[in-house]
């Protein structure tokens, strides 16, 4: 079951290391065209542990790979070290529409997948590889898939309806 788009967070960069020792962090921009992550912008931080944190960017200035931000009550090089590897989430609801005939993967998740009138299952979420992006796909009866997403195997995204409709299974 998908949440509701005004819950959902959704993963923009990671926390790469820390950089100096006034806390400042470096991050690695999932989408460098993105202007999501502007100073004082209210993020989710999603900790290796499993634990979540909300906080606002006091500071943001772009480097080369990524973007530089300070944190507010991150003060040292020790209360940034704690923060590597957390996934920087901001609201599905901030980020800009997407385009026609594109798609952002979270919006994928929980769609269900038919090859002609036969559900195949639900997109669990899209795994990135080198060569390409492919659907995790539960199927109904059990067990998963991978579909790649290409033209041979997948013939229609339909966010909107919640439907992705498959080309083909073949060679899966």
């Amino acid at each position: 079951m998908r949440r509701n788009e005004t819950e959902k967070t959704v993963a923009v960069a990671e926390v790469a290391r820390p950089h100096g020792v006034r806390g400042e962090l470096k991050l690695r921009v999932f989408n460098e065209e993105s202007g999501v992550l502007g100073r004082g912008a209210a993020v989710t931080l999603a900790l290796p542990s499993g634990a979540r944190r909300e906080v606002r960017f006091a500071s943001v200035r772009e480097v080369p790979g990524g973007l530089l931000v300070t944190l507010a009550g991150v003060v040292d090089r020790e209360g940034a070290e704690a923060l590597r590897g957390a996934q920087v989430e901001v609201p599905r609801a901030s980020l800009e529409p997407a385009a026609d005939g594109e798609f952002y993967f979270c919006d994928v998740e929980g769609c269900d997948v038919f090859l002609g009138d036969e559900r195949i299952g639900s997109v669990e979420r899209v795994v990135s590889y080198p060569t390409c992006d492919c659907l995790l796909v539960a199927k109904a009866g059990g067990g998963r898939v991978e579909v790649p997403l290409t033209d041979g195997y997948v013939a229609k995204v339909d966010v909107a309806a919640l439907r992705i409709e498959l080309a083909s299974l073949e060679g899966l």
